[in-house]
């Protein structure tokens, strides 16, 4: 039995010993050098967030102008038509209703929403924007490049092309809506180092490209420093619709598990460092009427959960500046 015992005291402080060495391995995992840019990348030690929280989640909503023929498609086999009226109706239909159908479940249930917003759609769709800002008149708002089309980042092309490509972008949305964006989205996902270092140089502070991680880190560019926000690439709804084919309620499934399971590990490792999830939205997706019964469920559930911090982007970023 005494043998017994002490095999079982082994196998505890083993545990412990792995635990502990996994836990630094995710703290310290962006420690160095950032495997695309090249600059000094570190890692950002939360270890709560207010209130105790463990789980920082921001929805961001996509808020974009494509262009007549242009855009996502819904029904490849049509493209090729002309007038192609299915796929145009698709896009058609999330930017006039459903952008203001997800607004307002946000402000039904009292959910913070982040808005990463194309410097062309007040200027396209004014009246549209109106009432959907009137929904979110304190969303923070995430500068998008101009388009998702044919207007987006000049990448190749040099650092002063892609300085004033997110100049131009700064003072198109700051004339149209007032605010000028501190945070930035690359059109499609879809940047380089010297993207990263010209949002440093024109003012951005913080960034949603990073797609590697649970915890948010620090890119150090030559021009200043830039805070990292993780958005995974699993969790944006328009892939999983588009290229996997999978249902909003089969999306909503996707969300809870990613989301209970952060929360689940911080709960059987308190001193687990805190964690942030910025999940991308998109009126295609969770603008429909199914879509959007599956985003009140998934924020009805996400509530009840004392270890989720459901937030917006630049209230997280309040908490980082204070670390």
């Amino acid at each position: 039995m005494v043998r017994n015992a002490r095999r079982c005291s082994l196998a505890a402080a083993f545990k412990l010993l792995l635990v502990v060495q996994v836990s630094q391995k995710s703290a310290f995992a962006q420690e160095g050098t950032d495997w695309v840019t090249k600059f000094p990348r570190e890692p950002v030690h939360d270890s709560a967030w207010p209130g105790g929280k463990k789980v920082a989640v921001s929805f961001a909503l996509f808020v974009e102008e494509f262009g007549f023929g242009q855009g996502p498609v819904l029904r490849p086999d049509l493209a090729a038509r002309n007038p192609d009226l299915v796929n145009e109706a698709f896009r058609q239909y999330a930017i006039g209703w459903g952008n203001l159908r997800v607004g307002r479940v946000f402000k039904e249930l009292d959910v913070p929403l982040s808005i990463v917003l194309n410097a062309a759609f007040p200027v396209a769709h004014p009246s549209i924007w109106k009432e959907f800002r009137a929904a979110q008149p304190g969303a923070p708002i995430i500068a998008h490049g101009m388009n998702n089309s044919n207007d987006i980042l000049p990448l190749g092309r040099g650092l002063a092309e892609q300085r004033a490509y997110i100049r131009r972008t700064l003072d198109l949305i700051a004339s149209t809506t007032g605010a000028r964006p501190t945070g930035w989205s690359s059109p499609s996902v879809y940047s380089n180092g010297d993207t990263m270092q010209a949002m440093a140089a024109e003012g951005i502070v913080y960034n949603i490209d990073q797609m590697d991680s649970d915890f948010i880190s620090r890119l150090k560019t030559p021009d200043g420093a830039l805070v990292l926000l993780p958005y995974p690439t699993v969790t944006v709804d328009m892939g999983q619709f588009l290229a996997r084919m999978k249902s909003p309620a089969e999306i909503e499934a996707l969300w809870l598990d990613y989301v209970g399971e952060l929360a689940a590990e911080a709960r059987a490792e308190p001193g687990r460092e805190a964690t942030t999830v910025v999940i991308g939205l998109h009126p295609f997706v969770v603008g429909t009427p199914d879509g959007a019964a599956a985003m009140r469920r998934v924020l009805l559930r996400l509530k009840q959960d004392a270890a989720i911090w459901l937030t917006d982007t630049e209230a997280i970023l309040k908490e980082v500046a204070r670390k």
